[in-house]
């Protein structure tokens, strides 16, 4: 790994330390990490002021009402699923003209994300857990300038938001839109209510959210305001840790946590390019590697569900044999967009490491702000997760009571040679298994993880086109299209994700940020 290369347009070069490092995709959020473990702090506390901090400085990809998935290494690999499930009232008659609708009480799912931080917190945190979230508190109180990127996004926000019309989206866009608009960039937002809301959360190490003031008040608004969500929902919800699932290529070891998540995706992507020769660059490996792809996406999309219901083993995503026959159909043209081969039987994303631990967190209300449903007098802004449902009858994600939707958003955490190497994660929505796919693809063939973030990227959509970033050669473009893709190259840098990667270097930490976000890497 060459820490000297950086061969792509970016002027941001990994950051080193001793004691400890931290990455996300907000400047104020990765300086709320510095402090807590300036304060004596590990790994997971300094993560955990990151997840809440980002609540309030990137209210635009996450929230208080939003869901958590999370990886630990201690010597030995934990995985958690804190995401929630659909309420008990939730059935598919319930739905008008038979589909979600995006906004609203119908697609709120239970919040699983301060379940997580608690969760977390009780395995592996040293400081008092009130003491994590006053970083967040403050900014939340005192206000913040709004950073360039966010303002962005808070402002496209605008045209979704603002129409709204309903009882449930008054405190909502009260809240967010004061005045009627977005913060511009450089103006400074304030939170009051968040800030009394992250009080009690760390009061009551989160237990309010799910059997205390705020699970009341959330309950009563729903009742209110034609939601589905009971008090009985929320104290049924329990975080679950889990066994993360892995795959190999060329001395990297993947892991990627089971279904309800997408993981799979990316691994069983790699199991078939394990077995391909290509150069990285080349343009018939853009070509592998968007097959590759296409081929995990289609068994990820038909399959993946709550585990409680799915059809297939996980594992069965992971054989050698199963990923020789999807390898098999690889030809020279493009693939139409390629059946499931199994047969039945808006988001952050942060990364953090100290002597000890390595944290890899990823945490999302999905569609930027989620339901647009915000609980009066509180920060609780819910998320639409309820939107990664199925409406097909039979399909094994398909929407129904106490259930967890299929999820987009994963944490990796990567192996090299058998030892940890360390967190990292792409978020954005489909993008985030082939995000994952290409940093490991980057790192094996030779590029530091700046670099492997910094590179130019491509983007397999749900309807089988093919997105390149405009720093794809034009070459390869041709040749794509040539072989049958459909390419475009996409403009906008937030459909290609937000890479953050905190891993070990021989006796140092090593942090790096991706360019197209406004965060940064930290190392002390």
């Amino acid at each position: 790994m060459d820490l000297t290369h950086y061969p792509y347009p970016s002027r941001r070069f990994v950051v080193l330390g001793r004691r400890g490092v931290v990455a996300t995709s907000q400047p104020l959020a990765a300086m709320a990490g510095a402090e807590i473990l300036l304060s004596g702090g590990n790994a997971v506390d300094a993560a955990i002021a990151m997840a809440a901090c980002l609540t309030v400085v990137e209210p635009t990809s996450n929230g208080l009402g939003g869901d958590l998935f999370a990886m630990v290494w201690d010597g030995k690999l934990h995985g958690l699923n804190a995401s929630g499930k659909s309420p008990l009232a939730l059935t598919p008659e319930r739905l008008p003209a038979g589909r979600m609708p995006e906004r609203g009480w119908l697609p709120v799912t239970v919040p699983g994300a301060v379940s997580g931080w608690r969760a977390l917190h009780e395995r592996f945190g040293k400081l008092p857990f009130p003491e994590l979230l006053r970083p967040a508190i403050r900014h939340a109180e005192e206000g913040f300038p709004v950073g360039p990127e966010t303002a962005r996004a808070w402002r496209r926000a605008e045209e979704v938001f603002l129409p709204l019309e309903g009882p449930e989206f008054q405190a909502f866009k009260e809240v967010f839109f004061p005045g009627g608009r977005a913060p511009r960039a450089g103006e400074v937002w304030r939170s009051p209510f968040h800030a009394k809301t992250l009080r009690e959360i760390g009061e009551s190490y989160g237990e309010s959210l799910y059997r205390g003031a705020l699970a009341e008040a959330l309950a009563r608004f729903s009742a209110e305001t034609g939601g589905l969500l009971t008090l009985e929902d929320l104290r049924a919800h329990e975080p679950l840790w889990v066994e993360p699932l892995s795959a190999d290529y060329r001395g990297f070891t993947l892991y990627e946590l089971p279904p309800n998540g997408q993981g799979v995706a990316a691994l069983l992507a790699l199991r078939i390019l394990e077995g391909l020769d290509f150069h990285l660059e080349d343009p018939l490996g853009y070509h592998l590697q968007i097959e590759a792809m296409r081929l995990a996406l289609a068994d990820a999309y038909r399959h993946v569900a709550d585990p409680r219901h799915m059809e297939v083993a996980p594992e069965a995503f992971l054989s050698e044999a199963y990923a020789a026959e999807r390898r098999r159909l690889i030809g020279e043209r493009a693939l139409p967009l390629p059946l499931p081969g199994l047969k039945p039987g808006g988001t952050v994303y942060l990364a953090a490491a100290d002597g000890e631990l390595l944290v890899s967190l990823i945490q999302s209300n999905y569609q930027g702000f989620g339901a647009g449903v915000l609980v009066p007098g509180t920060g609780v802004a819910l998320h639409n997760r309820g939107l990664g449902f199925a409406l097909e009858e039979g399909h094994p994600n398909r929407v129904g009571p106490g259930k967890r939707p299929f999820h987009t958003i994963i944490p990796g955490f990567l192996f090299r040679e058998g030892r940890p190497l360390g967190a990292f994660g792409v978020m954005g929505g489909f993008m985030q298994p082939q995000g994952h796919v290409q940093v490991v693809l980057a790192l094996a063939h030779g590029l530091n993880p700046q670099a492997a973030l910094d590179r130019p990227r491509w983007q397999v959509t749900p309807s089988g086109e093919v997105l390149l970033e405009p720093g794809v050669p034009q070459a390869v473009a041709l040749f794509l299209k040539d072989r049958g893709h459909r390419v475009r190259y996409e403009l906008e840098p937030a459909a290609f994700g937000r890479g953050q990667v905190a891993f070990r270097h021989g006796e140092a930490l090593l942090g790096a940020s991706d360019p197209r976000a406004e965060g940064l890497a930290l190392a002390l």
